[in-house]
């Protein structure tokens, strides 16, 4: 199935559109789409830690703009976003 990812934050150096499309499979979790994300990270930008950082300790959102947890159940064409942790003073 298909997954719109809206990159926020520190997200968005993982693409220049702001967004990534992944192919995950049907039944997949929140959990899923991190593993997914993590292998585009290593393909991409030979396995930046940095990059991996941000995908482990991000919160996400769904369509809806409710922040899900690893367990939530992703739709096909669903459109989830990544809220990267943010810092400050």
């Amino acid at each position: 199935m298909k997954v719109k990812i809206e990159l926020f934050g520190a997200a968005r150096d993982f693409s220049e559109k702001n967004l990534l499309e992944l192919d995950l499979d049907q039944k997949s979790t929140i959990k899923d789409m991190r593993k997914k994300i993590i292998q585009y990270l290593d393909e991409k930008f030979n396995g930046n830690a940095n990059y991996k950082k941000i995908v482990n300790s991000s919160a996400f959102c769904s369509g809806k703009n409710n922040i899900v947890s690893d367990n939530y159940k992703i739709t096909n064409n669903e459109k989830i976003g990544i809220i990267p942790p943010i810092g400050g003073g």
